[in-house]
């Protein structure tokens, strides 16, 4: 199977790992070598609910059995995407209501970029320097990393780049804008959160301009935070909302959230202003669903705070410069990228997957499923220690 992965699969780089999975399960994946690896890294905070997840694979074969595809987005009413768009719009503050659902998260952002131009009349984007949304042409567009986008200009034109936490550069969102885009913890940055009621002043500076705000929790959300999503925690809400990743529990899901008026804007002027043929597709509804309802019900959220502090009391040593990041979102700085792809491979031997941030290699990733049991974060610490006392 290496060999097969290696000649016929496309790779993403040059140093893929190969791991062969004989299956998941919980917080472990087990490998075709006979080993079982701690999972501190959720399929890149994926996996919300651990692997294989009972309710969500009970929801899958449901599902299954009854209907899959049907017709394309938006045509007819299927229980499943219905009762998880509801289940949303009752779960988030107002005026979130109502929810688009389609493939990935970097789809959810260009369906959000077209709608916030389609309601606004306007053309310019503001994002942020080393943001990143996702690698289709429009999420692309407005990811603020040069080195991964040079080679695919041209993109979206009118797209503005200001600085995450910088107040001053706030200044540049005027009557011209349509939206700004924002993660609302940049993540392949290194897992930075929000400074200073920086996220109040920015969307005290979107209303003044009647700019929409469109924070992206493709990656906090879903309870990795220890809120549904993380703008809970900085007392806004967003014009619109994009999710993504740990909202299937492991299926490929993305949506993207607004108010019935915003929203609307897409059903004319042209009509299917977006559309999709997958999107909203009964069986990932399920997953969605099923995960949506464990995260609200299980009491897992409450336990996320006291999780971070464990992680944080563990992983002190002389090699550990910071470490970034909120919840079970965690970056730790191990000063240089091969170090830390060094650390990430020793973890693995001994049974530890652990990863790196796309743009700052130096961060070692921490993002376990929001299932994890403290003494299993005691025994990966133990393990990341273990690897660089070596």
């Amino acid at each position: 199977m290496n060999s097969d992965f290696f000649k016929y699969q496309a790779q993403t780089t040059q140093f893929a790992a190969g791991f062969e999975v004989e299956k998941a399960e919980g917080n472990y994946i087990y490998g075709n070598d006979g080993k079982k690896y701690l999972d501190f890294v959720a399929g890149v905070s994926a996996n919300t609910l651990g692997h294989s997840h009972p309710k969500i694979v009970d929801a899958i074969k449901t599902q299954a059995e009854k209907y899959l595809h049907v017709m394309v987005y938006g045509e007819y009413a299927q229980e499943m995407p219905v009762k998880l768009c509801k289940l949303l719009a009752e779960a988030t503050p107002e005026p979130l209501e109502v929810t688009y659902l389609v493939n990935s998260g970097a789809e959810a952002i260009d369906g959000s970029l077209k709608l916030a131009k389609r309601y606004t009349g306007r053309e310019e984007i503001i994002s942020f320097n080393n943001s990143y949304h996702g690698n289709t042409h429009g999420a692309l567009s407005v990811s603020g990393n040069e080195y991964h986008k040079r080679e695919f200009r041209p993109l979206l034109p009118m797209v503005n780049f200001i600085e995450f936490n910088d107040e001053k550069d706030l200044e540049q969102i005027t009557e011209k804008t349509a939206c700004v885009i924002l993660e609302t913890i940049q993540g392949a940055a290194g897992f930075l959160v929000p400074e200073n009621n920086y996220l109040k002043k920015l969307k005290n500076r979107c209303e003044e301009f009647g700019a929409l705000l469109i924070l992206d929790e493709i990656q906090p959300g879903f309870g990795r935070t220890g809120k549904l999503f993380a703008f809970e925690h900085y007392g806004i809400v967003p014009d619109i909302l994009v999710m993504g990743k740990g909202m299937g529990g492991g299926v490929p899901v993305g949506a993207f959230m607004s108010s019935r008026e915003i929203m609307g804007s897409l059903s004319h002027s042209p009509k299917l202003g977006h559309i999709t043929t997958f999107g909203g597709n009964p069986l990932i509804a399920a997953a969605s669903y099923a995960t949506l309802k464990e995260v609200l019900e299980s009491g897992l959220m409450n336990e996320v705070d006291k999780k971070e502090r464990l992680f944080r009391e563990l992983l002190v040593h002389p090699k550990i410069k910071n470490i970034n990041g909120r919840g079970l979102m965690l970056a730790a700085n191990l000063g240089s990228p091969e170090y830390t792809l060094d650390v990430a491979k020793r973890c693995m031997e001994k049974g530890l997957i652990v990863f790196w941030q796309l743009y700052r290699n130096e961060y070692l990733r921490i993002s376990p499923p929001l299932t994890i049991s403290e003494e299993e974060i005691k025994k990966g610490c133990a393990i990341i220690l273990e690897a660089l006392e070596e």
